[in-house]
């Protein structure tokens, strides 16, 4: 059965600092670009497709390292808007405001946990589409991929603050009796 792969881009600098990274536009560094390469020998044998990229380069430099072509680039792959978040860290804005969470409350100028979710319904909806194909890779980021692995077994957006999500890893979609589960989380 097609399963859908998810492959998270390699290191940033901002990622490898805890930096929350959208819309700025970030090249992989060169431990990133490392493992984007060996991203492409975990995926030796498997043919995809369909390939959908969020737009940012270090989604599609990772799968350009990696060996993989992307044949569509998907707005909704983009990474959480985090609004006047972006750039900082998390004990950064804890400072300022204690008792926040990213995925309850979102970021103030950016996404909420329900407009992420709306959002990767979406490229769920269009890969589940594509499985008639054969597997689907999506190659983008920690916390939009993150969103897509809860809603895939049908939980909120917030689930996805459950799943760690490390950079240059792999997890699987697919089912189990008709049922959508999780089928490897977080490989390297």
């Amino acid at each position: 059965m097609p399963e859908i792969v998810l492959v998270r881009h390699g290191q940033t600098e901002w990622s490898a600092a805890g930096r929350h990274t959208s819309y700025t536009d970030l090249d992989l560094t060169p431990v990133g670009e490392q493992q984007a390469r060996e991203l492409g020998a975990r995926l030796t044998g498997r043919a995809f497709a369909a390939v959908l990229s969020s737009p940012r380069r270090r989604a599609r430099r990772t799968a350009e390292l990696a060996g993989v072509a992307v044949t569509d680039i998907d707005d909704d792959l983009a990474e959480w808007h985090y609004g006047e978040y972006e750039g900082i860290t998390t004990p950064q804005i804890r400072a300022r405001r204690p008792d926040w969470e990213l995925w309850r409350d979102g970021c103030p100028g950016g996404e909420s946990p329900e407009q992420v979710a709306a959002r990767l319904d979406r490229v769920l909806a269009r890969a589940v589409a594509l499985l008639a194909r054969g597997d689907v890779a999506l190659v983008a980021h920690g916390h939009c991929l993150r969103v897509a692995g809860a809603r895939w077994i049908g939980e909120p957006a917030r689930t996805g603050g459950r799943l760690r999500l490390d950079t240059a890893t792999l997890s699987v979609l697919g089912y189990e009796h008709a049922r959508p589960v999780i089928l490897r989380w977080n490989c390297c």
